[in-house]
């Protein structure tokens, strides 16, 4: 009888090194497993579909949040939503490959899509987010959570590389930083690290990635059209001086930072428990 228990917390054991992060990839049987060796908790990667300057390809964003997530499970386990590209892209719907849904419909999709990954289970949710017009959304979406009592927190993972992963990094790249914002150096260099075969170099110098300043603002203005005033061909940087070199150095560190994420939010037990006090103690 203790052979037999032995052999069955063994299989258990292997079974659960070998389970797939990938929501897709998991089996019906093996989610009881994912749930507990996540601690319930679930990346959602959310990218864009759009254009990256001339070269690089119109699921960067995806491409990006996909493979940290992937890499990322790795070292720390969780379960890993699929393929997630709705976001905030209206600057982008003048250039080929966009896809833009109405506004509405994407606050409700991100919202039923939480909602059906608690469902099933888990009372953690971390967003990982590749695309530049997402964050605002995001930051409203997740307070907006306080809206009403709910039984899982959103989490939002947003980065800062370390100062010597930055000045590592400076040391490699050819490009002035402040005009690497999308499709330029960092972005390219990361793509050539993660997938080299989907980036076109040769074609990366057809269009100008130049900062066009064709709005005079004051400078504490913000209006919706500055990005097209700045970059109407959806390219700013130069992605030409990109490198697979520095693309290891960002990306490793993204990876590392996302990996430390996700072992703290699996620990994290004050996040809902503090959120459950809150509502206790909203006045109805």
């Amino acid at each position: 009888m203790r052979i037999l228990s032995a052999l069955m917390l063994l299989s258990f054991q292997l079974t659960a090194q070998e389970l797939p992060a990938r929501w897709d990839e998991l089996t019906a049987t093996d989610w009881p497993v994912a749930l507990e060796k996540s601690n319930k908790t679930c990346i959602l990667p959310i990218g864009i579909l759009e254009k990256h300057g001339p070269h690089a390809p119109i699921g960067s964003d995806l491409i990006h949040v996909r493979e940290w997530s992937a890499r990322a499970t790795k070292k720390e386990y969780a379960v890993v939503f699929p393929d997630y590209f709705y976001g905030q892209v209206n600057e982008a719907k003048q250039q080929y490959g966009t896809f833009s849904l109405p506004s509405k419909l994407v606050w409700e999709l991100l919202d039923a899509t939480c909602e059906e990954i608690a469902r099933n289970g888990f009372d953690k949710i971390v967003i990982v987010n590749g695309h530049g017009g997402n964050p605002q959304l995001i930051r409203y979406f997740i307070q907006s959570q306080l809206e009403r009592k709910r039984d899982y927190a959103i989490y939002f993972f947003d980065p800062t590389l370390p100062a010597e992963v930055m000045a590592k990094a400076g040391k490699i790249r050819k490009s002035d930083p402040k005009g690497d914002q999308h499709g330029g150096e960092n972005e390219t260099s990361s793509l050539l690290y993660l997938r080299p075969d989907l980036v076109k170099m040769e074609t990366a110098t057809n269009e100008s990635g130049t900062d066009q300043k064709r709005l005079d603002l004051n400078p504490d203005l913000y209006t919706a059209i500055w990005w097209y005033a700045s970059y109407p061909n959806h390219y700013a940087g130069e992605g030409a001086k990109a490198s697979r070199e520095l693309g290891e150095v960002i990306t490793e560190a993204k990876i590392t930072a996302l990996a430390k994420a996700i072992k703290s939010v699996k620990a994290d037990t004050q996040t809902l428990q503090l959120q459950n006090e809150y509502f206790d103690r909203v006045k109805q």
